[in-house]
């Protein structure tokens, strides 16, 4: 690779070959690049990384990565850490199968307000702020666990620890913020699948925790509360270094470039309104409450499910369980790049099939698990499941960053929160009373997460069309500048509040696929009419 002296801000400096790394790039003359920006990693107009380095921490694209995923996957330890502990609390506290029930529906409720709350932080304040504090203020909550003596107290304090789920919603809009819409897919797959992964190292950590504890010399009652002050320890640490080492966006801090006048200060009441007029949102929320939804709500069921059913030793039980949270290692970023790389031959239309297709897949799985009689079967049907489940999820945000460019904060905290308002009603019908058992609730759950996708058909963008429609024919109505500069009015324009979509909107046109475009329209000119 050639020298990049000479010509700084060139953007080659990171990618010189000489450090090993594993690097996804966006190679298209569609792609503008700003050759002037000094950043480690080459950059589009809006100096979101063009290049994504799994195993670099060049600032502050990469270490924004880190820092994101690392917080998030943090809170997935803490909200699931009672779950494979289950059947040593049920029994210091007495708790019955509704019990258990209503606790895994708390533990994913509380963060259907906080998600819809984290996506206003996200777009008028930054993701830094809204993770580092939500990590660090729901530690108290984490250490309260050790406290609890009823099932009252411990459905209460799962719900509390829930909040930080919302941690997901800065996770996906810091990745969105970061880096250029031709690999969004593969990077907010990779941030949110290794967060997730929490889910499977709470099902290994919480009982090697406990089971440490107890040959110190601790009692079955006494260890397990212990135990949780593992992860409300890591809450303030990753608190402490998202506050101190992150940053809100390419070019700095939000309340800094506000400040400069290089990002406008937007309204709350403006970016609520164009997120919940898009009618693409509310699919979104429906289609995610089936993809993260169910996977939120197995990661609560399933290690006392192979517990109860194959009558295994909790350990036994917990590795096996362990497995299905830990596919998100590779399955959530695997279904974003599948995502990016159907985009890349079949622009949006590509990526709404490959959701459609990947989704209805783990559904069918999901059924698989339900029916499954023997052990092999159960665990087969289990990894297939999660694989679709999380490659659903990765496929999903591959997409949403495109909806909209000026409220993706709020759109991104309602899709979160339709992940866990769809596990708390799964949880609730499914698994929370007697008229099922598990094996049929999976059953069900399976036959929901099919029926749900079938809308992902009813997405249409006009600039790009929809899994069986054409994108529009109108000159003006047919463009990426039309549609994300209609959501500024034309006093908002006249003060230049809609730059940021306009280099959005140049930036996402490989969304077209391979047919061929007509010229783009110039940054000066822009839509008259809304």
């Amino acid at each position: 690779m050639g020298d990049s002296t000479g010509e700084p801000g060139s953007s080659m400096h990171g990618v010189t070959g000489r450090e090993q790394t594993f690097a996804f790039s966006v190679a298209s003359p569609i792609v503008p690049t700003d050759k002037t920006a000094k950043f480690d990693l080459p950059v589009d107009s809006e100096h979101k990384a063009t290049v994504f380095k799994l195993f670099s921490f060049a600032k502050p694209h990469m270490r924004t990565f880190h820092l994101s995923w690392i917080s998030f996957s943090t809170c997935f330890v803490s909200t699931f850490a009672a779950a494979p502990l289950v059947p040593i609390i049920r029994e210091n506290l007495n708790l019955t199968k509704q019990d258990i029930g209503n606790a895994g529906v708390a533990s994913v409720s509380g963060s259907i307000f906080s998600r819809l709350v984290m996506g206003a932080v996200c777009d008028l304040l930054g993701p830094r702020y809204g993770c580092a504090f939500l990590v660090m203020l729901s530690a108290p909550t984490v250490f309260s666990m050790s406290f609890v003596h009823d099932a009252g107290g411990f459905i209460t304090v799962r719900f509390m620890i829930g909040f930080c789920l919302a941690t997901f919603v800065s996770c996906q809009y810091w990745m969105s913020t970061m880096f250029n819409s031709q690999i969004i897919g593969l990077v907010n797959g990779t941030a949110a699948g290794w967060g997730n992964m929490g889910g499977g190292i709470t099902q290994l950590l919480m009982p090697i925790v406990y089971e440490i504890i107890r040959r110190c010399g601790a009692t079955a009652f006494t260890a397990w509360r212990i135990a949780f002050f593992v992860p409300g320890w890591l809450h303030i640490i990753m608190g402490v270094l998202v506050l101190t080492l992150g940053q809100d966006l390419p070019d700095g801090n939000r309340s800094a470039l506000e400040k400069k006048g290089e990002v406008a200060k937007d309204k709350f009441g403006k970016i609520m309104w164009y997120a919940v007029t898009n009618y693409r949102t509310w699919i979104f929320v429906l289609l995610y409450g089936y993809s993260m939804g169910v996977e939120l709500s197995t990661d609560n069921v399933i290690a006392e499910y192979f517990f109860d059913r194959f009558h295994l030793k909790l350990h036994t039980a917990g590795i096996i369980a362990a497995s299905f949270g830990m596919a998100n290692f590779f399955a959530r970023p695997a279904g974003g790049y599948a995502s990016d790389l159907a985009a890349k031959y079949f622009g949006m239309r590509g990526r709404l099939w490959a959701l459609w297709i990947i989704q209805t897949a783990g559904g069918l799985f999901c059924v698989w698990l339900g029916r499954a009689n023997t052990l092999v079967t159960a665990v087969v049907a289990m990894i297939l499941f999660s694989l679709g489940a999380q490659a659903a999820c990765g496929a999903t945000f591959a997409i949403v960053p495109f909806v909209s460019r000026r409220a993706l904060g709020i759109i991104s905290g309602l899709t979160g929160a339709g992940g866990n308002f769809g596990s708390g009603l799964t949880q609730l019908i499914f698994f929370s009373t007697s008229k099922f058992t598990t094996e049929q609730g999976l059953t069900w759950m399976g036959v929901m997460i099919v029926a749900c996708t079938f809308p992902v058909t009813l997405i249409h963008f006009p600039q790009w069309g929809s899994m069986f429609l054409p994108p529009s024919k109108d000159p003006v109505k047919g463009t990426e500048e039309h549609y994300y500069v209609s959501e500024w009015n034309e006093q908002e324009r006249e003060k230049n509040m809609h730059q940021g979509s306009l280099r959005f909107a140049e930036n996402a046109k490989s969304e077209g696929g391979r047919r061929v475009r007509s010229a783009a329209t110039p940054p000066e000119n822009t839509p008259n009419n809304v």
